[in-house]
């Protein structure tokens, strides 16, 4: 179930870099460069606070990155999460090296700005830096293993004598009290009901059965 949470998670975190990742980048792309007359600068060469197109930009590219790095951070995500559009991408970029025509056919939506900046990540080389980084939980062993159930460190040791019964149980040895056991009880013996009852005055030797006489 953890690794089925992970592959849908996979294609979450897929779907965020290409819609995300590709419409952000191609916002900034058309930002003009830093030697460009002053006044068609962002922002007019001042702030970009009241620049919308930039911190619209910048918010799609750092929600994407903290998603993947969210999944790449938590350690109870399966690996799968980051490691399987990690892949993808140095698949891509793989296809993209041997033949460039085949690999731009694969993007899909290249008429709008989400294909369009895609592939301006793919030519810049930004995908294979980035599926380089995601792959890495895949290659943590802990990772894949479940966590394990920590236990509660008030609950009561059963081997302490705490939770035993008050015939077997044994005082633990202190301070000023010495170890006390208390031993069972006979549950065989049987005691007579009308125990004898000693007098308290025993006959001296003068009183004699008026009887016998």
């Amino acid at each position: 179930m953890r690794h089925f949470s992970g592959i849908v998670l996979a294609i979450v975190a897929a779907l965020a870099i290409f819609f995300g990742g590709g419409w952000g980048y191609l916002r900034l792309l058309r930002v003009p460069t830093a030697n460009a007359p002053l006044g068609s600068l962002p922002g007019g060469g001042g702030s970009l606070l009241h620049d919308h197109h930039v911190l619209f930009a910048m918010a799609a590219l750092a929600g994407v990155g903290l998603l993947i790095g969210l999944l790449m951070a938590v350690r109870w995500v399966s690996p799968l999460a980051a490691g399987l559009p990690g892949l993808a991408l140095l698949a891509l970029t793989g296809l993209y090296l041997t033949n460039v025509h085949r690999a731009v056919q694969l993007i899909p939506l290249k008429t709008r700005a989400y294909g369009v900046g895609f592939e301006g990540l793919l030519f810049n080389g930004l995908l294979a830096l980035l599926g380089l980084v995601m792959i890495i939980p895949l290659f943590v062993p802990s990772r894949w293993r479940r966590r394990a159930m920590v236990p509660v460190s008030g609950a009561p040791d059963p081997q302490s004598g705490l939770l035993t019964s008050d015939d077997t149980a044994v005082t633990q040895q202190g301070a000023f009290f010495g170890t006390q056991e208390f031993p069972a009880a006979d549950q065989t013996a049987q005691q007579d009901p009308f125990p004898p009852v000693n007098h308290p005055y025993p006959p001296t030797q003068d009183q004699q059965n008026p009887y016998l006489r």
